[in-house]
């Protein structure tokens, strides 16, 4: 029988639990009731906000915000992307699409060509500008994910994300499950 000594134990450390009061304790079984829902609208919130906050002064040094980050990531993603899908995958406006485009265009940040074979689709893709702009914001975002994901575990990660597609339409979860496809 091989002994382990205490010294050795004592370097073992739970991500899961790491720096945390409380902050992971475990859904109560009634998860259904308003004050654990109203802690995931918190949660979320309060994620996305930090999440993102990293990359806002970025963005506003050059004169942008999110909206256009949104625009720039997926034209990034789907290089070629119809105006017309982009503004059904970021459910806004054609006005506010309008102006988002006009601005990463400006900026060299984006080009438009004519569709293959119907001359009037727009069809956006990067610049090596915008690549390169995108590539920092999002190394920024897998930074603070990556920190995020390891020290809630796999399983925790795996239960985030049925959490947030469980948020999507079912109509709408096709478009996601596309882009994963895309790589």
């Amino acid at each position: 029988m091989r002994c382990v000594s205490l010294g050795a134990m004592a370097n073992y450390v739970n991500m899961a639990v790491q720096n945390s009061p409380d902050a992971y304790r475990g859904a109560s079984p009634l998860f259904l009731r308003e004050p654990e829902i109203r802690r995931g609208v918190e949660l979320l919130y309060f994620g996305y906000s930090h999440l993102y906050r990293g990359i806002d002064e970025g963005l506003a040094k050059q004169g942008l915000g999110r909206a256009h980050h949104r625009s720039l990531y997926f034209i990034a993603r789907q290089p070629d992307i119809m105006v017309s899908e982009l503004l059904r995958l970021l459910g806004i406006t054609k006005q506010s699409l309008g102006r988002v485009l006009g601005d990463l265009t400006e900026q060299g940040l984006i080009e438009t060509r004519p569709g293959r074979e119907d001359r009037r689709q727009r069809l956006l893709r990067v610049t090596p500008a915008g690549a390169a702009l995108e590539a920092e914001l999002f190394e920024a975002l897998r930074e603070r994910l990556s920190v995020a994901y390891a020290q809630a575990g796999q399983g925790a990660v795996t239960g985030f994300w049925n959490v947030l597609e469980g948020l999507i339409p079912p109509e709408e979860r096709q478009r996601i499950a596309d882009l994963q496809r895309q790589g």
